[in-house]
């Protein structure tokens, strides 16, 4: 295994000095609540990432609710429709949508999912169904990916959409950055083994932004890019061993997409087509790329969108240029991609 990494200089992404500051403070809220014995401070986290309420009304084209998915297990989650829709009231794609933050930070009402998700809506004329799954390390491995099956299942029976607002659950999309894409294609590879038992979702593509994937190696990305703002080595580590089963190392396949664990679901025609999203300032892209080739090599089809100047979880900051040609790329991927298997 290669040592830890010591860079000679810092990566230096091009962004304003503000953007600089706005990161720091998220890098600190990261470190200052994740405690070495592997647990979060909520209470500290709480105050630092209020939760943003849903509003019925319409702000900027977009109105949110929040539903029950799974009462037994508290489990929520947040849609978001566009009010304004074709005149044929066509129904709406359905994205299902997982947030970043290493399966043990944020949620659905964090203030930059929910701005997230609402531009989403807004661009894909898409209903975004963001889930509030359950964070490590009180709930790991495979909490998330089930709360995700629950999402489709939740969706899979009409009585559960809304009245005022119809949904085409054979057009579904499974979406999210960092964690939330690895959380999409692992519940893809569960829908996928498993598609005989639902009525109405088809899978229609997924949007993996940044998937955070990694194993027992570094790669050179990993040590060329340390330093680079959102992720470290030392905050990933912690990361998956917060997630991962007690005494499981990153070999396992919740990281692992070469496992053999990893391949149930790989080869149904139910696996859909990937929209794959790689920075050029992400330590984690050489994974991602490793991601793309095991899709290809598995016959799978794979759209790549390379952004060169792109942080980790750049989407979720409207101020890139970048982040605003992804949600226009999304969209085009939503609007072409047809229903499921």
């Amino acid at each position: 295994m290669a040592e830890e990494p010591t860079p000679r200089s810092k990566p230096k992404p091009p962004m304003s000095r503000i953007m600089r500051l706005s990161l720091k403070a998220v890098d600190y809220v990261a470190d200052a609540t994740r405690r070495a014995d592997g647990t979060v401070n909520r209470r500290v986290l709480s105050l630092l990432d209020p939760r943003i309420p849903a509003f019925s009304s319409p702000w900027r084209g977009v109105a949110s609710r929040d539903v029950v998915i799974d009462p037994a297990l508290r489990l929520r989650a947040r849609l978001f429709l566009p009010t304004t829709r074709p005149a044929d009231a066509t129904p709406l794609p359905v994205i299902v949508f997982f947030h970043g933050g290493g399966f043990a930070f944020l949620s659905a009402a964090s203030l930059a999912y929910n701005a997230v998700c609402r531009r989403i809506a807004r661009y894909a004329s898409a209903a975004v169904l963001s889930v509030d799954y359950r964070r490590s390390p009180e709930h790991r491995f495979p909490a998330p990916y089930d709360d995700g099956i629950a999402a489709l299942r939740f969706l899979d029976d009409p009585k559960n959409h809304p009245t005022d607002v119809p949904l085409d659950a054979s057009r579904c999309f499974l979406a999210g950055d960092s964690a939330g894409g690895n959380i999409a294609h692992h519940v893809a590879r569960r829908y996928a083994a498993d598609v005989p038992t639902f009525k109405n979702v088809r899978l229609a593509g997924i949007i993996a932004v940044q998937p955070f994937f990694g194993g027992e190696e570094r790669t050179p990305s990993e040590l060329r890019l340390e330093g680079a703002p959102i992720v470290s080595v030392s905050r990933t580590d912690w990361m998956w061993r917060a997630f991962l089963p007690h005494g499981a190392d990153r070999s396992h396949e919740a990281a692992c997409f070469t496992s053999p664990e990893a391949a149930a679901g790989m080869d149904s025609p139910a696996f859909p087509p990937v929209l794959l999203v790689i920075g050029g300032y992400d330590p984690l892209q050489d994974w991602q790329r490793r991601y793309c080739e095991m899709l290809m090599g598995s016959g799978k089809d794979v759209t790549v969108l390379e952004y060169p100047d792109g942080i980790h979880a750049f989407f979720l900051f409207p101020q890139f240029n970048h982040a605003r040609d992804l949600m226009t790329r999304i969209a085009e991927f939503v609007g072409e991609s047809g229903g499921g298997q």
